[in-house]
């Protein structure tokens, strides 16, 4: 199984993967932003393609060897395709917490302002509130809460 956790920054995605992997079991979570850590000097917007690229075929090889795989990171439209195009079966869950929700320190996580700013963007370009997959706000949930409806509509 794959599930794929879209949504902004601060959105829940790290969080509600662990949460999956650890009631799924036998499970591998593919974070997108540990593969553009080997490519760090390259400018956000050309390193993406590469960086979603390193995650298809990661997660092709743990699918191969029968791992569940869930990738949290946030998804436009294009490379939503893309991934679509690559991977059979692909289960997508967006996080879409309200802006304000979003905006909030949360846990012992402090956001600086490069993050603000980019939720902001985020939001104003509508990662939060995509044409495909499943949306969830979950503002007022917990994270326990949160899993438990993905897993329900898997």
């Amino acid at each position: 199984m794959i599930i794929f956790l879209n949504g902004s920054i601060n959105s829940g995605k790290s969080t509600i993967a662990k949460l999956l992997a650890e009631k799924l079991g036998n499970s591998a979570i593919v974070e997108i932003d540990s593969l553009r850590d080997f490519i760090d000097w390259m400018p956000l917007d050309k390193s993406i393609p590469i960086n979603l690229e390193n995650a298809v075929a990661v997660t092709k090889v743990f699918v191969k060897n029968n791992l569940n795989v869930i990738i949290p990171y946030p998804l436009d439209k294009e490379n939503y395709n893309y991934l679509v195009s690559e991977l059979d079966g692909l289960h997508v869950f967006t996080l879409s917490p309200r802006l304000e929700v979003a905006l909030q320190d949360r846990g012992s996580r402090k956001l600086t302002q490069w993050e603000k700013e980019r939720i902001k963007y985020h939001y104003s370009i509508g990662i939060n509130n995509p044409d495909f997959g499943i949306i969830i706000d979950n503002s007022d949930e917990t994270e326990e809460q949160t899993a438990n409806k993905i897993l329900s509509k898997i």
